[in-house]
């Protein structure tokens, strides 16, 4: 009972936070692979629109983007055509919207765990309990992320095949399915394969799995009839994506013709320099590093787990022999190898790539869950579990660049704060050393001459200090010919507000965002020690007013 009750109260914090909403700032993935796109696509503000959406690109398909960022969006364009209370969207409602829709949809993996749990001899409700608890679960699955969508599908691969693959301590003959059963399975396969090429990891051990067990004499033929199975399934959902991102990316000044975004995504990811662009990493990274980063003592358990796995099958083949081992009835006493597999075998394949990122990861947390919940024993180190998951989720939906989404809210009410009508405004919101902004939380209705958003990102001093000097310099900000009110602001950690100094220019007011911690430019730990540590733990919003005209440029040193 007490497990039911911890769950629920974890579920409805999962909304909860959703909706207060999260700050935390992960990737720049989970706002430039959905909501940025399709902002302006359906409610045509203003958006910076990532290379993978250009038609000469086409790497990512639009069908996700559309069912998930685009329904909320759709929704919100309805409610202000026909809703009896227009100007209900804002940045806020633009950054809930998307990731409420996400929230209802992570709790299909509490149904899968659900129905999973007792088919794999897990414990459900302890299950249920990690899966809830875990941050990657409060804080991944409730992001715009398209390893969110591939972890919904794995799971619900796992949940279609486990009927037939699941443990059991007896032999015994497979029950056939329905014939809509294959169909099924190759949809969800094809879905997840046009979502991220980087599916079929996952999905190789379950349908492997699917296929020996769902005939008493597996074999090459056998397995080749089962894979025919589900080609239906795969033809027609293929074909589907296939449309839908042939017409979303054949423009009025293109011939129409078909897009394959999966080629496209494996054509520029299969080239080495191109993946070095966005960091290339240790092979090891995903099983040494990430595993630990997102699942901590849970990934410990499950390496605990292999390594024993490992000495039972080197002691049976020392006793047996080697055909002896091979032999799945005398060796899989027990459901723990299958969900060893289910975990570990896309691990290793991931990290074929020399790109990885702990996010690609995420999918992985239902079977780790059901592995780290067996009935036969309780769920061991609480305490590190929860301290584990609270600083996670603390960090990654709180502190890490914590500030530039409160930032984008404050900058979106001070450029549509009513202003003089004699005389226009003109707002240049520049951003240095942060991540990429996501344009459309300013709600910006089309392309506007007024606000101009600059995105410097790690630039050097100099660098930032000469773009200031020109937007100054634009003629319509000139005192002579002044034709704008032009207002300049500056958007900046704490840790970096110091280059600014050496710009020269005039301070007319600056706000605080707490918190705000950025890996890439990090605080001290002196500075943290001191009396001003919420300063450099904060995002800085400067406006700075115009440098007079006798004053001399500052050499930079």
């Amino acid at each position: 009972m007490a497990s039911r009750v911890l769950w629920g109260s974890l579920g409805l914090f999962r909304l909860v936070w959703c909706l207060l909403p999260q700050t935390g700032y992960v990737h720049p993935d989970e706002f430039f692979q959905s909501p940025e796109v399709m902002a302006e696509d359906i409610l045509g503000v203003e958006a910076a629109r990532p290379w993978e959406f250009q038609p000469s690109s086409s790497c990512r398909t639009v069908v996700f983007p559309l069912l998930t960022s685009g329904s909320a969006f759709w929704l919100l364009r309805l409610w202000e055509e026909w809703g009896p209370w227009p100007g209900l969207v804002s940045g806020y409602v633009l950054l809930v919207g998307p990731r409420l829709l996400l929230t209802a949809l992570s709790f299909a993996l509490d149904v899968a765990v659900y129905h999973l749990a007792p088919l794999w001899g897990a414990e459900r409700w302890n299950a249920l309990v990690l899966l809830s608890g875990s941050y990657v679960t409060l804080v991944f699955y409730t992001r715009t992320f398209s390893n969110a969508i591939e972890g919904l599908l794995f799971a619900w691969l796992l949940a279609l095949v486990s009927r037939r693959v699941a443990w059991s301590p007896t032999p015994k003959k497979p029950a056939p399915g329905p014939w809509w059963h294959g169909w099924l399975l190759g949809g969800i396969v094809a879905a997840g394969f046009f979502n991220r090429p980087t599916f079929l990891a996952f999905a190789l051990v379950p349908l492997f799995l699917w296929g020996v067990c769902g005939t008493i004499n597996p074999g090459f033929r056998s397995l080749t009839k089962e894979a025919l199975g589900l080609l239906p399934g795969a033809t027609l959902t293929a074909a589907v994506f296939v449309a839908v991102d042939s017409w979303y990316f054949s423009g009025p000044s293109r011939s129409s013709t078909l897009v394959l975004t999966p080629a496209n995504f494996l054509h520029y990811n299969l080239d080495p320099q191109n993946l070095a662009r966005h960091g290339t990493h240790l092979r090891l990274t995903h099983l040494a590093v990430n595993g630990f980063l997102l699942f901590g003592i849970l990934h410990a358990q499950a390496l605990r787990a292999a390594w024993q796995q490992l000495q039972a099958c080197l002691q049976a083949f020392a006793r047996t022999g080697f055909l002896r081992v091979l032999d799945a009835r005398s060796l899989l006493s027990s459901p723990r190898p299958h969900l060893l597999l289910l975990y570990f075998m896309p691990l290793a394949l991931l990290s074929a790539f020399s790109h990885q990122e702990a996010r690609f990861l995420i999918p992985l947390v239902v079977p780790l869950v059901l592995l780290c919940s067996p009935q036969t024993r309780p769920v061991p180190c609480k305490g590190t579990l929860v301290l584990f998951n609270v600083l996670g989720a603390v960090f990654f939906g709180c502190l890490h660049q914590g500030g530039l989404v409160p930032g984008l809210q404050l900058l979106e009410r001070v450029v549509h704060a009513p202003a003089p009508p004699s005389v226009p405004t003109r707002y240049t919101l520049l951003f240095t050393h942060t991540y990429m902004p996501p344009r459309h939380l300013l709600h910006l209705s089309g392309p506007r001459a007024y606000v101009e958003l600059v995105d410097m990102a790690g630039t050097e001093d100099q660098v930032l200090c000469q773009a200031l000097n020109n937007v100054t310099r634009q003629p319509a900000c000139q005192v002579a010919t002044r034709s704008w009110l032009c207002r300049l602001f500056v958007v900046t950690p704490g840790t970096t507000r110091s280059a600014l100094e050496k710009c020269s220019f005039p301070l007319r007011s600056e706000t605080l965002v707490f918190p705000h911690l950025t890996l890439e430019d990090p605080p001290a730990l002196s500075s943290l020690l001191s009396g001003a540590w919420r300063t450099h733990l904060s995002l800085h919003i400067l406006e700075l007013g115009e440098k007079p005209d006798n004053m001399t440029e500052k050499p930079l040193l």
